[in-house]
């Protein structure tokens, strides 16, 4: 995650892990039917923020390790991990994960990837860290096909968020998979209506940005949120 994101998460972190609160059921039931894990995995959350993906794998697998740059937010996931005795959290960077080869049996990040400058290395990092046919879940937003919609789209979400990179496309992202030579199991997407003025809350949003935002938002904007569950 690059410096906006750094001042952005350290600024919000308190909202966005009330949020987390809020979709903490609706998150849980959904990863255990998308994911569907043995029981005995050692599984890795990257990009964890405030622990949504690592609570919502806790009572999946054995062990859940969460990694998180933003100390502000690793505050929030550690202030929520009494009730989860299975999960730890750690700092460290995405794109440089502080893991051995092969040490998961389940790696995956959740709305990660539009936050950092390079997602390959991030996807790369991932298949690193996971054993030989283990799992990879990737979960994040997705931009439109159409370039010019995918640039309204980014420019939208950057003057919203100086934390967005970019949001890649479909097939952009089965491209990244495929390099790393990683097998699709299955994938999904699902639309998400976002309300304009507490989207812009939610990011801290203000004065000149916000109504920049707001002249930038698309038309009828609904955010397209892509499931991918593969083996390493």
């Amino acid at each position: 995650m690059h410096d906006a994101g750094q001042e952005r998460f350290a600024r919000t972190a308190e909202r966005l892990a009330r949020l987390q609160d809020e979709r903490a059921v609706a998150l849980a039931r959904r990863v255990a039917a998308f994911v569907q894990p043995r029981g005995d995995e050692r599984a890795l959350d990257v990009g964890c923020g405030a622990g949504a993906l690592a609570f919502a794998l806790a009572p999946l697998v054995r062990v859940v390790v969460g990694l998180d740059r933003s100390p502000e937010l690793l505050g929030q996931a550690r202030a929520r991990a009494a009730g989860h005795p299975n999960v730890e959290f750690v700092e460290g960077d995405a794109a440089k994960l502080p893991f051995p080869d092969g040490a998961f049996d389940l790696t995956a990040t959740l709305r990660t990837l539009h936050h950092v400058p390079r997602p390959e290395l991030v996807i790369a990092e991932l298949k690193r860290a996971t054993r030989p046919g283990g799992g990879v879940l990737v979960i994040d937003q997705i931009a439109p096909i159409d370039p010019l919609a995918a640039l309204e789209l980014n420019q939208f979400e950057r003057a919203r968020d100086p934390s967005h990179t970019r949001a890649l496309a479909d097939t952009d992202l089965r491209g990244l998979f495929d390099a790393n030579g990683l097998v699709l199991l299955r994938a999904e997407a699902l639309s998400e209506e976002r309300e304009l003025e507490s989207y812009l809350d939610l990011a801290g949003c203000e004065g000149e940005a916000r109504e920049r935002a707001r002249a930038l938002e698309p038309p009828g904007y609904r955010a397209e949120i892509a499931w991918y569950l593969l083996r390493r």
